[in-house]
């Protein structure tokens, strides 16, 4: 039989993730990967350069989809940051969810969970630009150091809250998985509650106080 010529990233995906599901455990190598799946071992490497690779573009992948699905939405151009969050929450658990089977499994086969946060390394930083660019109303702090940290700060607060969401959708056994929505609207509802808490800004107020009674005696 004539091996296939037309090969691209999906179909090897695609053709990964239901070796996985079928067997449970990823191919033994990459030749015989290829081989099952009438394909030269050569077309894999032109994309990937092993499956740990691949393993972390489809999460990533997850991440820039959902991007695009937003991105095609008018409505969504009109939304505040608090909303824009929730559209890509929502969206991205719609795929994770349509791919479940297979997420569940990779992101809890394995018993390391540093392993298994490796595999988002890639959806991390597709998360974080969308967290940089949702333009995120925060205290204004005149003092560069501080605003660096508060960005910084609001970026990982953000990333832990994504991973737990994660973690509560692996675990949830509701129907259409409502309560992981419930989760989702009422943590990021939360978050932007405090970020806009008046109590916060006595605290910052303090800090930048601190900060420039330290510069100043340091000079």
């Amino acid at each position: 039989m004539a091996k296939k010529k037309n090969i691209t990233p999906l179909f090897i995906i695609s053709a990964y993730m239901d070796h996985v599901l079928e067997h449970g455990t990823q191919p033994k190598n990459v030749y015989a990967f290829a081989k099952n799946n009438n394909f030269d071992e050569a077309k894999f490497y032109e994309f990937f350069s092993s499956f740990q690779v691949l393993e972390e573009n489809i999460f990533t992948t997850f991440g820039t989809n959902t991007i695009a699905a937003l991105a095609n939405s008018e409505e969504f151009a009109t939304f505040d940051a608090r909303n824009k969050l929730l559209s890509f929450y929502y969206t991205f658990f719609e795929q994770v969810t349509a791919n479940r089977s297979y997420v569940v499994h990779s992101l809890t086969a394995n018993k390391n969970q540093l392993q298994s946060l490796k595999l988002l390394k890639g959806l991390k930083t597709v998360f974080s630009d969308f967290i940089e660019n949702l333009d995120i109303k925060t205290l204004d702090l005149n003092q560069e150091r501080l605003e660096k940290l508060q960005n910084r700060a609001i970026n990982e607060t953000a990333w832990v809250q994504f991973l737990m969401t994660i973690k509560f959708w692996l675990d949830d056994t509701s129907p259409s998985f409502d309560k992981t929505d419930q989760y989702i609207e009422k943590s990021v509802n939360a978050s932007f509650d405090l970020i806009d808490n008046t109590p916060l800004r006595s605290i910052v107020d303090f800090g930048k106080f601190i900060l420039k009674e330290k510069l100043d005696i340091r000079a």
